[in-house]
């Protein structure tokens, strides 16, 4: 399957946030592994970065520790270490392809190798140590034409499509696409037949099954 470019992005004040360095850890990593797939929102972050450099250049100067060039420049030498070289050699090729980096540094291995925890017929879940709080990250691997169920959110779901496809009411979202679902939204994500779908998920308050029977079992599971 080759690469396409993404069609729906983050929203302008995400990319405000991100280049200004105030968006939480998960939602920071969900949008560096977006601007990897997408070149429209990476010259818009680089149009920000300059303009912030330009109004830094501005700010009255700070005077800097006595050893701060050299805590710098020993930086420049430090190599990587063992631990970092047997991680990156414990992912394969699929992986490196379907997952860019920075997320892949956090998964630390390959995608057939990861813990994943089962959610439904065809549905995988899994949990990464990214959110604070309120906020869940997680990878979401499915089935082709699998559905996830209905469901709605108390705040805000940024769903970023790394493999394969998902339609739902608002369209069809493919590789390097972003899903951004609020609480006004109410929503049944559908694989697309032809290939498993695998999602990079930052939800920024509780997810709430919807639908006749979902509301029965908001009590008993967690997705």
């Amino acid at each position: 399957m080759t690469d396409t470019t993404p069609v729906f992005h983050l929203e302008p004040e995400v990319l405000l946030a991100y280049s200004a360095g105030s968006l939480d850890e998960a939602n920071s990593v969900l949008t560096a592994t977006h601007l990897a797939l997408c070149p429209r929102c990476r010259h818009e972050v680089a149009r920000l970065d300059a303009v912030g450099g330009i109004l830094t250049t501005q700010l009255a100067p700070t005077a800097l520790a006595s050893d701060a060039l050299t805590a710098v420049l020993a930086r420049l030498d430090e190599v990587p270490s063992p631990v970092e070289d047997k991680v990156a050699a414990a992912i394969d090729d699929e992986t490196r392809h379907w997952v860019p980096e920075p997320l892949r540094h956090y998964i630390g291995t390959s995608l057939s190798a990861l813990p994943w925890k089962r959610r439904g017929f065809a549905i995988h879940e899994l949990p990464l140590s990214l959110g604070a709080g309120s906020v869940r990250a997680s990878l979401i691997r499915t089935g082709g034409g699998a559905a996830l169920p209905a469901h709605s959110h108390d705040g805000v779901e940024t769903t970023l499509v790394l493999r394969g496809a998902f339609r739902d009411d608002s369209g069809r979202y493919a590789r390097g696409d972003v899903s951004t679902a609020t609480s006004a939204d109410d929503h049944r994500p559908v694989a697309d037949p032809d290939d498993e779908c695998l999602c990079f998920s930052v939800i920024d308050g509780s997810l709430r099954l919807t639908g006749r029977f979902g509301r029965l079992l908001n009590p008993f599971i967690r997705i």
